[in-house]
Parts: C-alpha cells; sequence; structure tokens
C-alpha cells in the first residue's frame, strides 16, 4: 500500500531531520502500492546477427538502386526532349532586322541561324541528333524524330543559297566548310542516319563535303592516322576517335565501299597502339609524337568518345571484315577498364584514376549508351555489364533537373599535361555535351529493359538467371 503518513524521526540535526524527509516523501510519491498495478514494459528483442537476416538491410544508397521503369526513363526523355524543342529554334533570319527568312531561293545578306541556347551544326548537335533518333525509334514517339528532320532539312536546304555567305562566318556554325573534325564529324554521322532510315532531306551534298573534309583534307601522320598541329605539332586527341571514325563508318554502310571502313578500323587500332593503357584498361587524352614521355590523364569524356566510336563502327562494320575481331576486342578490353573505375554512386570521374577529382555527368552518359549498346547487340557479357549501364542511368536519372537541364556536365575541354587543368575544370547546364550522351543512353537502358529480365538477388541487381 502506498505510504500516507510521513515517518516520525528521532531526535536529530535540523539538516538531518530534511534529508530524511524529503526521502520520504519521494519514496511516497512514486513507489506503486502494488507490481500488479503498472505492466511490466515489454522486453526489446536485440537486433543482431541471430535475430534478423542483417544482409538484407537496406542500403544508404547516394543514387537510385536496381532496375528503372521504362516509364520513368521516357519521362526523364521527355523533360530533355522538352526543354531542347523550346530552345533551339529552327529557322534563318536576317542578323539584323531579325527577320526569318523561308524564301531561300531570294538573296539575302547577313543570313544567320536563329541564335537560341545551342548551335544546331555543332559537334556536340551531331551527338543529340543521333540521341534524338534514337529516342524515337526506341519510343515510337515522332516528336523525337520530327526534332531531327525539322533541323537537318534547314540545314539542307540553305546549302545551295547561303554556303558562300555562311562559310566566311565563323559564328554561323556552318559546316559546309569545316576547318576541323569538330566541324565536320558528328553532325555528318548524323546526317548518313538520317539518310539510311529513309528521310528524303536533300542532306547529301552536306554528307559528301564533310566526308572530303575527314577523309582527304584533316591532317593527318604520315601513317595516316588523323591528327591535329595543337596545342603541339602532331598531336593525337583521343576526342577525335569520335569525330572521325562514325562518320567513316557511316559513310561505308551507306556506300558499301569497304576504304572507309578500312579507314575506320585503322584510326581505332593505330590510336589504341599509342594511347591505350592495357594495364589500367583506359586511353590517355592526349599524344604528341615529338614527346619523349607521353604524360598520362585519363580525362572522361575523351574516354567516351573513344568506346562510343568503336560501339558504332562495330554496328555497321561487316563481321568478315579482317579488323573486326581486333576492333571487338579492343571494346572488350576498354569496357573492362572503365567499369572498373565506375565509383560507388553510378558516376566515373573527371579523372578515371583519380577520385579526388568531381563526378562527370556526360561521360557516365556515354559509358552507359555505349555499355549498354554493347550489352545489346552482343558484344560484351550482359550478365557483368547490364547491372553497371542500369546503375551508370540511375546516376544520371539525378542530374536531369526539373527544367530538363542536364546539371554536372564539363565545358568544352582542350588539352593539357598537369592534373590541375582537368581537375577544375567548370560544369555548367549550357555544356552542350551532356544532352546527346542523355538521350542516347535513355534510350538505349529502355532496349535493355525490354529485352532482359532483372532482378534482386540476395540483395543485388542482377540478370535474371533462367536455372530455377
Amino acid at each position: 500500500m502506498k505510504r500516507t503518513t510521513p515517518i516520525k524521526f528521532p531526535q536529530a540535526g535540523t539538516l538531518l531531520k530534511s534529508t530524511l524527509l524529503a526521502m520520504s516523501l519521494s519514496w511516497t510519491l512514486h513507489v506503486p502500492a502494488t507490481a500488479a498495478s503498472v505492466a511490466k514494459p515489454a522486453a526489446k528483442v536485440q537486433t543482431n546477427d541471430v535475430t534478423a537476416p542483417l544482409h538484407l538491410m537496406k542500403p544508404n544508397y547516394p543514387t537510385p538502386y536496381g532496375n528503372p521503369a521504362i516509364e520513368d526513363v521516357s519521362k526523364v526523355l521527355n523533360r530533355v526532349f522538352s526543354y531542347l524543342d523550346a530552345v533551339t529554334p529552327a529557322k534563318i533570319i536576317n542578323k539584323n532586322t531579325k527577320a526569318e527568312i523561308t524564301d531561300f531561293t531570294k538573296a539575302y545578306s547577313d543570313v544567320i541561324l536563329a541564335p537560341g541556347t545551342f548551335r544546331l551544326t555543332s559537334y556536340e548537335w551531331g551527338v543529340t541528333y543521333a540521341g534524338m533518333l534514337l529516342a524515337g525509334s526506341v519510343t515510337g514517339d515522332q516528336r523525337y524524330t520530327d526534332y531531327v528532320a525539322k533541323r537537318l532539312k534547314l540545314i539542307a536546304d540553305m546549302a545551295p543559297f547561303y554556303g558562300e555567305q555562311l562559310k566566311n562566318n565563323a559564328k554561323s556554325g556552318w559546316i559546309m566548310a569545316p576547318h576541323a573534325l569538330d566541324d565536320a564529324g558528328a553532325v555528318c554521322a548524323s546526317m548518313i542516319k538520317v539518310t539510311r532510315a529513309g528521310m528524303e532531306l536533300n542532306l547529301r551534298p552536306v554528307i559528301n563535303a564533310c566526308t572530303d573534309y575527314v577523309s582527304h583534307e584533316e591532317f593527318r601522320l604520315p601513317d595516316g592516322t588523323l591528327a591535329r598541329n595543337r596545342p603541339q605539332p602532331n598531336t593525337l586527341w583521343l576526342d577525335d576517335l569520335f569525330m572521325g571514325v562514325p562518320t567513316l563508318a557511316q559513310m561505308g554502310k551507306l556506300t558499301g565501299e569497304r576504304k572507309y571502313y578500312d579507314d575506320a578500323v585503322k584510326q581505332i587500332l593505330q590510336y589504341s597502339q599509342r594511347m591505350f593503357n592495357k594495364e589500367k584498361g583506359v586511353y590517355m587524352h592526349g599524344w604528341v609524337q615529338e614527346m619523349d614521355v607521353h604524360p598520362q590523364f585519363h580525362w572522361a569524356r575523351a574516354n567516351g568518345w573513344a568506346v562510343m566510336a568503336m560501339v558504332e563502327l562495330l554496328d555497321v562494320l561487316p563481321p568478315d571484315h579482317p579488323g573486326y575481331n581486333a576492333v571487338l576486342e579492343q571494346l572488350r578490353a576498354h569496357v573492362k577498364g572503365l567499369a572498373s573505375y565506375q565509383d560507388g554512386t553510378g558516376f566515373w570521374h573527371q579523372l578515371l584514376d583519380r577520385n579526388d577529382t568531381y563526378l562527370e555527368t556526360s561521360a557516365t552518359a556515354i559509358y552507359t549508351f555505349a555499355i549498354a549498346r554493347a550489352v545489346n547487340r552482343g558484344f560484351v557479357d550482359k550478365k557483368a555489364y547490364a547491372p553497371v549501364a542500369l546503375l551508370g542511368w540511375n546516376a544520371v536519372s539525378t542530374k536531369v533537373n526539373v527544367k530538363g537541364q542536364v546539371e554536372g556536365t564539363c565545358v568544352g575541354t582542350g588539352m593539357g599535361f598537369d592534373p590541375a587543368f582537368y581537375a577544375y575544370r567548370p560544369v555548367n547546364v549550357f555544356a552542350a555535351h551532356g544532352y546527346g550522351p542523355v538521350l542516347l543512353a535513355g534510350a538505349e537502358i529502355i532496349t535493355m529493359l525490354k529485352a532482359n529480365t532483372f532482378e534482386i538477388n540476395d540483395s543485388a541487381l542482377q540478370l535474371k538467371s533462367s536455372v530455377k
């Protein structure tokens, strides 16, 4: 029972009485009359290796993990499309009056492509056209295909009437008179794809001009390797594999002429001989003939251009071509190397083998596309590399903001021979290099998801096995 009468103390000092009285009151207020009057709290079961399957605990992933739903991939692509469609007008105007020009047969001065956020004839936009074309094919959404057709038709229609005026206007982005592979290759490759798809856009004059530049006018080393004389004489830029090889490969498919295939294969193998680090499985960015040593900076996006050039070539190269197996083995070696450097977030670093450099979006998107394409075409083991591609896409998808802009893309980059140059290159949503790769990656991931079944097996994403 609860005590209600205070304890009587014997004679003691005042301090002792006060202390004992406080103890008595405390006991009176807090001690229950019976144990049965208050329920005992349930004993808490300790979580340990015996009481719970700890291996099934959900990790705190920084980016989504698992296979995405096709509709979610499509939503990302739709955001990118809506943004690009709004900021890249397809028209030509008078530079002074800003009036749109629709009758190309009349003589006009000061003709320019209507300015937008991105240039319609840049090499980055050649990649974007290819991405739009693939997205349209995979999703069945005609808007993507129409985007390409409208802009490339504009270029084709302009060519006969304004070629002379625009070739001397560096700001126009004109490609009928290229001065570098950047001016010709990527856009030309997209034009050939459109032509092969059956679109009647009268692109052949532009295609011929660009292909002639790649085949005959671009500077080459004595053995025929595509090269530049900047930043040093006789310099190989890894980027140029993509600026040259897809055009040659597509032209071989369009015309059936083997000389284009031969040249494309030669570029892959001769670049690889000089620039591929077999131990690391990745390429250096630049190689200068006159250097006694060749500093190796494994810049991510340049490695992306290289791996994409190989899958583009193998897509159309006849399997009986004598160089087919060599290119295929080089692709496999590169994919193996790239996979080994993927960060746990799904991204790759700006310098692949330096984890103190930032995680970069455009390269991650390019690798995602190229590895997914290699899986879908059977060039590499899909059990080993399909999860790499899916993790890459999950990472990339987090960098497409609500406006449809691609964040985290390194701006245009020249060549350097020190790590600071690469490590501190800025990133910007207006770096055009990110948009085409995101479209390509998403479209190819959709193809992979349609063709395969994935599952979480013992907490890990895997290709679903047919073995029960």
